[in-house]
């Protein structure tokens, strides 16, 4: 498939505003008809990039996504440089993303849906821990979990909040998720579980009067809820390039043997 003509996004820092003007003065700028985007900035643009492609017109086949560093992390992100972008864009490798899909029921009843890239969380909302039964696959695994919260990560995301949470860094090929708990209080000694990335995993929110608990998909929060069901969607493929050598998979792997 070509990647020849180009639509640009960036964020609103100064660096990369600046960098958006000069390659659309050296590159043109296709708009609607662009067959890939290149994105400026850092992770959070990224991650904003990827959930526009996943809800926009081109739903079902997704445009692939080329980022360039103009952030701090850029952990998704290519190194920045203005020569030769069309040689880059060429030989980039793919790395295909899958989304969780998080259907949250809130108290009052009301479903909820969204989808995240990197992790579905359940928060506590007040002073009072959260307490949680978790289900996989239908059965009950957990029938209390007493914690600040849990969440559920994809391998894109086993480097974000779930590593900070002592979960395990994901391979990105894996074909599992990480059910990664929250300050968990009782069970003291559960560390969480690896799970195919085909299970559903459903968790009850226990006196959500007393304790009521927020889910959130990304940066989509339904406050309230009474349970959520998680599952991969696998309809959904997202498709993020990298320079040769520097894929997502790669630099997974990398972050595990990191000091």
């Amino acid at each position: 498939m070509p990647r020849d003509r180009i639509t640009f996004i960036a964020s609103d820092t100064a660096d990369a505003q600046g960098a958006l003007r000069r390659l659309r003065h050296r590159y043109g700028e296709a708009g609607s008809n662009a067959d890939v985007i290149v994105a400026l900035g850092g992770d959070g643009l990224m991650l904003a990039c990827l959930h526009k492609v996943m809800t926009g017109e081109r739903a079902e086949n997704p445009l692939p996504i080329y980022g360039m560093n103009q952030g701090t992390l850029g952990f998704l992100m290519n190194p920045y440089a203005e020569d030769d972008l069309l040689v880059r864009l060429a030989v980039a490798e793919t790395s295909a993303l899958h989304p969780l899909r998080m259907r949250a029921t809130g108290r009052d009843g009301k479903i909820s849906e969204a989808l995240a890239i990197n992790e579905v969380s359940l928060f506590r909302e007040t002073h009072q821990a959260a307490k949680l039964r978790i289900f996989v696959d239908g059965r009950m695994r957990l029938e209390s979990l007493t914690c600040d919260g849990l969440l559920l990560a994809t391998p894109a995301g086993s480097t974000a909040y779930n590593l900070s949470a002592h979960g395990p860094i994901l391979p990105l090929n894996a074909g599992v998720l990480a059910l990664t708990p929250i300050s968990a209080f009782r069970p003291r000694r559960w560390r969480g579980a690896l799970l195919q990335h085909e299970a559903v995993v459903r968790v009850e929110v226990l006196e959500p009067g007393k304790r009521p608990v927020s889910a959130v998909a990304d940066n989509a929060e339904v406050r309230s809820i009474a349970e959520v069901e998680i599952t991969e969607d696998r309809e959904v493929t997202l498709k993020l390039l990298f320079d040769p050598g520097g894929a997502l998979g790669e630099r997974i792997l990398t972050e595990q043997f990191a000091p």
